[in-house]
């Protein structure tokens, strides 16, 4: 803690990072004849075969490049680019049967067969964006005392290992030995081909694996939920495996597994297992902002970013990459009170969203018609209305003096926004079932008031559709 904060006050925090890729220059070179960086000098296939640059280059989604820039496929990459889909193949690679390297002794009919995706792949990704590169990496950087991370003394990163051959390097049982062999893990064998102008095409296959179970201890950027069947599967007592995002929330929706690790770690010391484990770099901040190394006005931006596959995980079908900015504060581990209106916050939100959905199946029953799409569609416009002033709300929260009135706020705002919203419904309605309509309308308005309570001046017959819905404007002290 005491070096971070020393870094931290330093003009130039980054300026060690120079003379350090000075020193392992060589291992950074992407065309070194004997030691390319994340590659293997003569990886080949029985039959010499060099693969389209396809096989790297994740546009999405897989064999259906709609929108793509590439077309028919990729024939050349700049050297630059080709490092960085170097980077993202090691990282996230799909599944799937692969072209056998001579010397794997894993090659079975010159084919190499599924071992899973890349390590991030398996990830629900988080990271802490801050307002610029510097304060980035630095909120990112995790201490090697913390509880959150698990540091081996001979920690390394890839270049400074020897350099991987065609087969599973033979130390892997005592491995990741911490952050810097995990961030840099070599998942696959890769031989980029180019004619000294641009990368052409790409020799790729199956290189070290590394199992995903109960790997939280040394892996700080995703959240983790506990498995049960794998608990049986391996005959452990406790089995935590990485906690994915789904692509079809926004990032605020998944709020509470973000903020929840204080009470789910509670729920440890009383002898129960916790279902879910907070990513470990949001634990670090939040140790920060403890020690007051992190003002608590100060504005971070969890990102969430993962790839989700298909078809047995050899395709890529999407890519989530969302973020929202939050006050510090929701993190602090020994005041939670902040933390626990936001996440009542979206809980109200969801359960107010309900309703809406619940307001057009009702009406499509009453005109004859199936329920399921037309709920679906208005809770996709629910969330939609209530996604950018959340977000507005979120990030002046820590603003607040009082948390509880600040939530209040919300719920008036969410419950105009939402109140509007039905009626525009219930205005497109069938008139024919006007009388049918209006017990719908009933009965929406008593699930929108028990979904956002207030005192009853909050939500008087009154109040005023016009009113001003700035998310901040409430907030002030």
């Amino acid at each position: 803690m005491d070096a971070w904060q020393e870094l931290s006050e330093r003009r130039q925090p980054l300026a060690a990072v120079g003379p350090y890729l000075d020193r392992h220059c060589e291992r950074f070179d992407l065309l070194h004849p004997s030691q390319p960086f994340m590659q293997v000098a003569d990886l080949q296939t029985q039959k010499a075969e060099v693969a389209s640059l396809n096989r790297i280059v994740a546009d999405v989604p897989n064999g259906d490049p709609f929108f793509s820039m590439r077309r028919p496929g990729v024939l050349q990459l700049p050297f630059a680019e080709a490092a960085r889909w170097l980077v993202h193949a090691h990282a996230f690679d799909t599944s799937g049967i692969k072209s056998g390297a001579v010397g794997d002794p894993r090659v079975k009919g010159g084919k190499g067969y599924p071992q899973g995706v890349g390590w991030a792949g398996n990830l629900g990704g988080v990271f802490a964006e801050g307002d610029d590169l510097k304060q980035t990496l630095l909120v990112n950087l995790v201490a090697s005392d913390t509880y959150a991370l698990t540091v081996d003394k001979d920690d390394r990163p890839a270049w400074r290992r020897e350099q991987c051959g065609p087969d599973v390097q033979s130390d892997l049982a005592a491995r990741p030995t911490g952050p810097r062999d995990l961030y840099t893990w070599q998942s696959r064998r890769v031989r980029l081909h180019h004619d000294g102008q641009a990368v052409r095409g790409v020799v790729l296959s199956y290189g070290d694996p590394l199992p995903v179970p109960n790997a939280h201890t040394r892996e700080p950027m995703s959240g983790w939920r506990r498995s049960i069947p794998q608990e049986k599967k391996l005959g452990l007592p406790q089995v935590y495996m990485p906690r994915q995002h789904d692509p079809a929330r926004s990032a605020w929706r998944s709020l509470g597994a973000l903020l929840s690790s204080q009470t789910e770690e509670q729920t440890v010391q009383h002898g129960d297992p916790a279902k879910y484990l907070r990513a470990g770099v949001l634990k670090w901040i939040a140790e920060l902002t403890h020690e007051k190394l992190l003002p608590r006005e100060l504005l971070i931006r969890p990102r969430l970013i993962s790839a989700v596959y298909g078809t047995q995980q050899s395709v890529i079908d999407e890519v989530v990459d969302d973020g929202f900015a939050m006050p510090v504060l929701l993190l602090h581990e020994h005041n939670p009170t902040y933390a626990r209106e936001a996440i009542g916050a979206v809980e109200d939100s969801t359960k107010a969203v309900n309703a809406m959905g619940d307001l057009a199946g009702d009406l499509a029953k009453t005109a004859g018609r199936p329920a399921e799409a037309p709920s679906d569609t208005a809770r996709d416009l629910g969330f939609g209305l209530l996604d950018g002033p959340y977000r507005q709300w979120l990030a002046a929260l820590g603003n607040a003096e009082d948390p509880a009135a600040a939530r209040d706020a919300w719920r008036r705002m969410a419950y105009r926004i939402l109140r509007n919203a039905a009626d525009t419904i219930l205005a497109d309605a069938n008139e024919s079932g006007w009388l049918d309509n209006a017990e719908s309308e009933r009965i929406f308005h008593a699930r929108l008031a028990k979904a956002l309570p207030l005192p009853a001046a909050g939500l008087a017959d009154g109040a005023d559709d016009t009113e001003d819905t700035d998310p901040t404007k409430e907030l002030a002290p």
